[in-house]
């Protein structure tokens, strides 16, 4: 390359620069200006500025560099140079579309509000529009890459064999990565089922939580405590859950006491009414206070209310307990509860008297203690024949 071909080239280069952010800045000025009626302008800029400097200030810089490049340059140098920018090309232009689609999905979303009460259908189109936008940058990726191997020679003659191996390339890859195509799968199905949304209210592993973030191969849910739980789409897809958003936000709750048995359920009632009545949180669809059970020293008083969401309900529960146990203390200190316990004392053992003894004494004995027991004791003794004892004798045996 001469050195008087040198200046031209950066001259030229210089000149495509200016151009593209002069017309960068008509364009955004143009924005700016519909911008102040409509909100449509400040998401195209917010998605599309970067890419769309970069691929113009490609495409200008390319005809720059064509128009100027001088003859001493070889043809296979100036074919590399070419190459080089056509590759650019389809890298910026390939982003510069992508972030077109994205700013489509957008427009379309920013039509479902996700902070109204009854957002069941906002946040069924908001999962599945998040997930086509996955599946739209993935596929915009593959068209790109695809686009730029197709720019090589070698690539283009060996096509047709590539596309005669396809078959079994796509048998290997699908048993090497059969848990993330599962995954893959799996999460285009949660999208398109309606079984999970984003912000929809979940029990999952014992935990209670909201869904964050829904993917092509896992699921983020936001636990009460802050905490994060990363799931992979497969588990909703073949373990059960618990939705409580799955038709409405709406909910019914419980609150449940263990009383004594001299509490007032009427006065309850009434307290629980004014309660109600005096707070936001309740949406005045359901408040009752029933006596489910009345066993083994306890009445079970159970208050069932309902919120517009979960997070709404939690905190109306709580409430309702609070102000429930702060009027008992105060004005109904007989219904808290209690445990009774009966102390029985054994009876003093008597002596018997003398005359009990010898009542009891006599009535042991057989033949004695009244006349008709010793008229048999006498018949008894009179059949027996008493023999006397010898008499002794008068002189004593001699000694031996």
């Amino acid at each position: 390359m001469s050195l008087r071909s040198l200046p031209a080239l950066v001259i030229a280069c210089v000149i495509a620069i200016v151009v593209a952010i002069a017309v960068t800045a008509i364009v955004a000025l143009a924005l700016r200006a519909a911008g102040r009626r409509r909100q449509w302008p400040a998401l195209l800029v917010k998605r599309a500025r970067v890419p769309f400097r970069l691929f113009l200030a490609v495409v200008v810089l390319w005809i720059a560099v064509a128009v100027t490049l001088p003859p001493q340059v070889t043809p296979g140098w100036a074919e590399i140079i070419h190459h080089t920018f056509l590759i650019l090309t389809i890298a910026a232009g390939t982003w510069f579309c992508a972030a077109l689609l994205v700013f489509v999905e957008d427009l379309g979303l920013a039509r479902y509000r996700l902070d109204v009460p009854d957002n069941r259908y906002a946040r069924r189109v908001h999962t599945q529009v998040l997930v086509l936008r996955r599946l739209t940058v993935v596929a915009a990726v593959v068209i790109g890459l695809a686009a730029i191997l197709l720019t090589f020679p070698v690539l283009q003659a060996a096509g047709a064999s590539l596309l005669a191996s396809a078959g079994i390339i796509g048998v290997i890859a699908g048993v090497a990565a059969q848990s993330s195509l599962a995954n893959l799968f799996a999460g285009i199905q949660l999208a398109f089922s309606d079984a999970l949304r984003i912000d929809d209210v979940v029990v999952v592993e014992q935990q209670w939580g909201t869904i964050e973030e829904i993917t092509l191969t896992y699921v983020v849910v936001h636990i009460w405590d802050d905490r994060r739980l990363v799931l992979p789409s497969t588990y909703f897809t073949t373990k059960p859950f618990e939705n409580w958003t799955r038709r409405h936000s709406e909910l019914l709750g419980s609150v449940e006491f263990d009383l004594d048995w001299r509490v007032s359920p009427s006065g309850m009632r009434a307290e629980l009414n004014r309660i109600l009545s005096a707070t936001d949180l309740w949406d005045g669809r359901t408040g009752v206070l029933q006596v489910t059970d009345a066993t083994q020293g306890w009445v079970r008083v159970r208050v069932l209310v309902t919120g517009r969401d979960a997070p709404t309900l939690f905190d109306l529960r709580c409430h309702v307990r609070e102000r429930l146990v702060d009027w008992m203390q105060r004005y109904s200190p007989a219904s808290l509860p209690r445990r009774r316990v009966e102390m029985v004392e054994p009876p003093e053992q008597q002596l018997p008297t003398s005359r009990a003894r010898s009542a009891t004494e006599a009535e042991g004995r057989l033949f004695g203690g009244t006349p008709e027991k010793e008229q048999r004791a006498s018949q008894f003794t009179d059949a027996t024949p008493i023999v006397p004892p010898p008499p002794p004798s008068p002189h004593p045996p001699p000694p031996e």
